[in-house]
């Protein structure tokens, strides 16, 4: 097989519909759009959500909760998941992604503490639980906030 030889599989391509281009088309004169009307001039139609002028649906229903746009979202790793690192390592957020535990450290890396822990870390992170604390320290191994 050759470079020129290469072809997409039949059927596989569909080329676009043309419209406007006369009259043995189908498509042509309005080119689909119907005889006057919003819908088709340029820029017609509705936004979405419209509903002809009765009160769409978002503005009907009630305003609920708060979003706090300031919150910090951090991203969390439970003390069992640090037992797969080999004795006194120290485990920061690089390490973390690097290793495949984490994808996104977002605004920071907070440790909590559900699992066990059976070797000596040195754990740096934005947070930690008590619990997390006490495991870590429990096991031998240090905590550092960052």
């Amino acid at each position: 097989m050759k470079l020129h030889e290469l072809s997409p599989a039949p059927g596989s391509k569909k080329s676009r519909t043309r419209v406007g281009r006369g009259l043995g088309s189908g498509l042509g004169k309005t080119s689909g759009k119907g005889h006057k009307g919003q819908n088709s001039r340029s820029g017609g139609g509705t936004r979405p959500g419209f509903e002809g002028g009765q009160k769409p649906l978002y503005l009907r229903l009630p305003k609920r909760g708060f979003k706090n746009i300031h919150a910090l979202k951090f991203a969390e790793v439970n003390v069992s998941t640090l037992d797969r690192f080999d004795a006194d390592t120290v485990i920061d957020p690089v390490v973390l992604v690097e290793t495949g535990v984490l994808k996104n450290v977002y605004d920071g890396v907070r440790i909590l503490g559900n699992g066990e822990l059976s070797k000596a870390l040195t754990v740096k992170a934005n947070g930690f639980t008590k619990t997390a604390i006490a495991k870590i320290e429990a096991a031998g191994g240090k905590v550092e906030v960052i």
